[in-house]
This record gives structure tokens, sequence and C-alpha cells, in this order.
């Protein structure tokens, strides 16, 4: 039985995984990536399963099932990449973090918070999702909200420190923005053992969501969201 390909392109590793395997596969990505090396590894991890589908979340901002821009931490030429075409079967394509914020969407207005290399932002209403930049924002000090909440901030700060301006961050984002939840999500959302760390109004994400994510961008009521 053919099956959803869910991939998530990070900047050390591309992760990739079929709903019906729980185990996913991986391989190291870099700085040096392009996408037709990322679509020959994919091909070659996954020799033994029948996919025919499949959904990617790419670390750039999308539009017209592709990324505007070239990734920061990947190689060139993935503005404009074809996707459907290299992989030979219909592909929908997202950026990773709104990948994830499907994945972690719970009904309701949901903010994501992607906290790892950098900040990944994605507001979801009623399974409209828009993707946002808030990550490149001015926060303090003449500091983006990346910086501070991102890897570098966390290794600058210390966990304790920076588990506080996640915490402060989250506020301000949910008194502006008015959602009915925020997910922490992202690899350094494990930072926070346990919810009772956070706002009442956080709930702790999960890196394996954005897999679900993928799967879930072909049901119908995404598909809107993510064609």
């Amino acid at each position: 039985m053919s099956e959803v390909l869910s991939i998530d392109i990070g900047g050390s590793h591309v992760k990739v995984r079929v709903p019906s395997d729980p185990e996913k596969r991986r391989f190291t990505s870099g700085p040096d990536l392009t996408p037709r090396q990322m679509v020959d590894g994919v091909k070659k991890c996954i020799e033994d399963w029948d996919i025919d589908r499949v959904s990617i979340g790419i670390p750039a901002p999308i539009r017209g099932n592709t990324a505007l821009i070239d990734p920061v931490n990947l190689g060139s030429g993935w503005a404009g990449f074809d996707f459907s075409d290299a992989f030979g079967v219909p592909t929908r394509v997202t950026n990773d973090a709104a990948m994830q914020a499907i994945g972690s969407y719970q009904g309701g207005s949901m903010l994501f918070m992607g906290l790892g290399t950098g900040l990944g932002t994605c507001l979801i209403n009623q399974y409209v999702v828009q993707p946002t930049e808030i990550a490149h924002m001015p926060y303090r000090d003449g500091r983006s909200y990346e910086d501070v909440v991102g890897e570098a901030g966390l290794e600058k700060l210390g966990k304790k420190a920076w588990r506080q301006e996640v915490c402060a961050v989250a506020e301000i984002l949910y008194n502006a923005l008015l959602p009915d939840y925020i997910v922490l999500g992202g690899g350094n959302s494990k930072k926070f053992k346990d919810d009772s760390q956070m706002p009442d109004f956080c709930r702790r994400g999960d890196n394996a969501n954005a897999f679900e994510g993928g799967f879930r961008m072909w049901l119908p009521e995404w598909e809107k969201a993510t064609s």
C-alpha cells in the first residue's frame, strides 16, 4: 500500500518517515546541500518504501509550492526548484516550522514557536496556516527575537536565563496576537523539563510532530491551506 512520505529538512540532517513505520531515517545535510542532492539522498534512504505522495518542510519562506529563497543553512538551488518533478509523485512543500505547527495543532487559534538553531513561527487559526517571520523582528538592545531565543542566545545566556527569555517572548506574542495557546516546539523545547516551567497558555511540542504535519498535509481539512 502506497503512503505519504514526510521529509523534515534541517541544517544538520534530512529526516524522513512514513505513517506505517514509527522509526525515522536520516542522512547528513549541511551548508552545501542542494535540493537535487536532497532528493537523491531521500530516494536512496527509502528504497524499500512504497510512496505515492510527498510532504516537505524546508527552512525558508515558501510560495507556489517551492522555496522563495535558498535556506540560510543549506546550499544553493532551492528557490524555484520543482520537487514534484524531482520525486515523480505529487509533492507539497511548506515551511519547516509550518509543517511542525500543523502536526502540533489541536484546534482553535495556535501560535507555534520552533526553538532550534533559530526561531521558526507559524499561526494557525481554524486550519488556515500563516507562516510568519517574527524571528527577525527587533526585540531588545538591537537584537532580534531569534538572536535571544535561538541557539546563540541559549549558549550566551545559559539554560535558566534562556528559559526566562523564551517565556517573556511568548507572553509578548500571546498578548499581541491573541492565540488560544502557544506550542513551544523544536529541538530546544526539551530544555523545558515540563509544562510547569512555561506560562499556563503554553505547551511543549515535539520534533516528531513535523512528520505528523507532513501526513496531515494531505488530509481534506488541510488541503487548501497547504496547496
